[in-house]
């Protein structure tokens, strides 16, 4: 961390003084007042308006800076329709399940491939405690996920989410264990499959609510944010019924209260632009879903935040999409690139201004009897 490369990510992610902060243009207070941070973003992708830093914007608009004179309106039209939705239907049953697959995770390998570490291809938060760059980060949270489950050699561990088979693929390489990876994206599994080659790992293009099987260990990393909020019973109940009694489940997930009459309005309109753009029917599980599963024998023995990492990680993501673009240019188009920029640069904020959290998380199956000794 006291590389120049590093200073030189902390000085530009560190929250500045608020007189330091970028002035907001007159248009986007404008908008803001008008639709908020969901019209904001749609805006954006217009074109409608634009500034030298995106993210130190959205950071002030995020936190509701006072000198803005930024009245955020909870129920506006967007906001209502898409809670009614998330309220009244199950968006994630059967072939909806498969939905953000198709629309954001199959949107192609080669803009996945430009953007993410070229190591581990993950697409999810690093662990920067002593990470010099992006691919060591990476590595680093695998390697940790792994600490903490305690691997060895021989155990069956089942992936929930498993992506481009990042956790997958240095599990088995570097703790010799048996991995199936669940995706619900056919463009991860080919790729998967490509970089696991050789290894003891089977990827799989399934939904979790429809696989069975018994584990010594379950992984999940960031994946949970796509169940919605009313199967979130249901992923932890099949976590519970594929893990072996005693057996340990590691979860990196996001975490916040959304969607609800006490939550940060633009939170929760940024959120609803997210699910309309990025990751359809998604839902961010706040603490009391992430503890409830110790009613059915689930177990909380750690729980560990790195959130700020995620600020860390989502730049390092902007920079590499950027320098990938023209590669990437005629295939996306402008509107997807500034649709990006919002998505990517709006996550930094979050995550900077801490408004949205990030969490390392290992439960057991019925306690571990002598104790669990956590891993950092």
């Amino acid at each position: 961390m006291n590389t120049a490369e590093q200073r030189r990510i902390d000085q530009r992610l560190d929250v500045q003084p608020a007189n330091e902060l970028p002035p907001v243009p007159r248009v986007v207070v404008e908008i803001a007042r008008r639709g908020g941070m969901f019209e904001l973003g749609e805006a954006y992708i217009r074109g409608a308006w634009n500034c030298e830093d995106l993210t130190g914007v959205l950071y002030r608009l995020f936190t509701e800076d006072q000198s803005l004179d930024i009245s955020f309106r909870k129920f506006n039209p967007a906001f209502f329709t898409f809670y009614l939705k998330d309220t009244i239907r199950n968006a994630q049953i059967g072939d909806g399940a498969f939905e953000v697959g198709r629309r954001h995770y199959d949107l192609g390998n080669d803009l996945f491939t430009a953007m993410l570490d070229k190591e581990t291809m993950t697409y999810t938060c690093g662990y920067w405690k002593n990470a010099r760059n992006l691919e060591e980060a990476q590595v680093a949270k695998i390697d940790l996920l792994c600490r903490k489950l305690q691997l060895r050699p021989g155990m069956r561990v089942l992936d929930i989410g498993c992506g481009w088979g990042n956790f997958a693929r240095y599990a088995a390489m570097n703790y010799g264990v048996s991995v199936v990876g669940l995706t619900i994206s056919r463009e991860q599994a080919s790729l998967a499959r490509e970089r696991c080659r050789g290894l003891d790992v089977e990827i799989l293009v399934q939904d979790y609510q429809t696989f069975s099987g018994q584990f010594d260990r379950v992984v999940s990393i960031e994946m949970i944010e796509a169940v919605g909020r009313r199967n979130i019973g249901t992923y932890f109940s099949m976590v519970e019924r594929c893990l072996k009694r005693g057996g340990l489940f590691g979860l990196q997930v996001i975490s916040e209260e959304t969607l609800t009459l006490r939550s940060a309005t633009p939170l929760d309109q940024y959120i609803v632009w997210l699910r309309k753009r990025i990751f359809p029917n998604g839902y961010i599980p706040n603490l009391k879903h992430l503890s409830d599963p110790a009613r059915s024998g689930l177990v909380i023995e750690d729980l560990h935040n790195f959130s700020y990492d995620y600020a860390h990680t989502l730049r390092a993501w902007l920079e590499r999409f950027e320098a990938s673009w023209p590669t990437l240019r005629d295939q996306y188009g402008e509107p997807f690139r500034r649709m990006w920029q919002y998505y990517l640069c709006g996550c930094e904020a979050l995550f900077r201004a801490r408004m949205v959290q990030l969490y390392q998380i290992v439960y057991s199956k019925g306690g571990v009897p002598s104790g669990y000794t956590s891993e950092r």
